[in-house]
């Protein structure tokens, strides 16, 4: 039951009425016993700077952030975290009495689900991350912070792939097909894999990664979470490899949020059977 005290925070985005966020907060809010509430606000593109003054008048106190406004928002912000300094990306902003703060947990989420759910640790492994977009970038680091051995950023523009190394510290490389033989943990970070698309030639589109070029004990993660089993990672379990999907990224980065925001350890069970209900109901005829 909303209140007079009820405590707002959103996300903000365009398209965003599909997004899963608001499901997964509120059921931790309700979870944890917390007198908050969460929207979908559709901002459109170049209103990002409307939005934060809106938060600072309205008092919400916290804002998650996708596209296309992970970068202009920073502008509006008053301090930053160094993820987020470093990424030139924001998804997460958090009220700090009269001041704004942007974070980015996109990588804390990627690794943690890996630990937390997975039971793996990045520390000593070889890694490839196909992708040098955001959510590429986001992941390099983190294995870069975790202690991988080595990164290998395999990209087709050559200058987002070396971006993506400078993040990822002095374990990173600019790699090619050819490493994706020798890795532990293969991540596609790239937007193929949300399904098979025909092309206009009605021929499906490629896979991201060579799988035929896999083998026995490394993992493939797909940070795509809809469907929950992609292409990619249909492929790779018939080759026997262990897969992940992107389901545990997204519900971790927004358990970091959660923390930052109310200071309360996030109920991870319930945002997460949460989520995985509303993927179940979308899915039906």
């Amino acid at each position: 039951m909303l209140t007079g005290h009820t405590r707002a925070a959103g996300v903000i985005g365009t398209p965003i009425r599909h997004s899963l966020s608001p499901v997964i907060f509120n059921a931790g809010f309700g979870a944890a016993g917390l007198d908050w509430a969460y929207l979908a606000f559709d901002v459109p593109e170049g209103a990002a700077g409307l939005a934060l003054a809106g938060m600072r008048a309205l008092g919400i106190e916290g804002l998650s952030v996708t596209m296309p406004h992970k970068a202009a928002v920073i502008d509006g912000l008053d301090t930053l975290s160094d993820d987020a300094a470093a990424l030139g990306a924001v998804n997460c902003i958090s009220r700090r009495g009269s001041l704004l703060h942007g974070d980015n947990t996109d990588g804390p989420g990627f690794a943690d689900a890996l630990r937390i759910d997975e039971g793996i640790d990045v520390a000593g492994a070889r890694c490839a991350v196909v992708g040098a977009g955001g959510a590429g970038r986001a992941v390099a680091r983190a294995l870069g912070q975790g202690g991988a051995a080595s990164i290998a950023i395999l990209n087709r523009s050559p200058d987002p792939a070396a971006r993506a190394v400078e993040l990822a510290g002095s374990a990173a490389y600019v790699g090619s097909a050819d490493d994706l033989e020798e890795a532990d943990l293969i991540v596609n970070a790239t937007p193929l894999g949300m399904g098979v698309v025909v092309t206009t030639t009605g021929e499906a589109e490629p896979l991201p990664i060579e799988v035929d070029r896999l083998g026995a004990g490394q993992v493939v993660v797909d940070l795509v979470y809809h469907p929950a089993v992609t292409p990619l990672l249909a492929a790779a379990r018939e080759r026997g490899l262990r897969t992940v999907n992107g389901l545990g990224m997204l519900i971790h980065q927004a358990a970091h949020a959660f923390r930052l925001w109310t200071g309360e350890d996030p109920p991870l069970e319930a945002m997460s059977a949460a989520a995985v209900a509303s993927l179940g109901q979308r899915e039906r005829p």
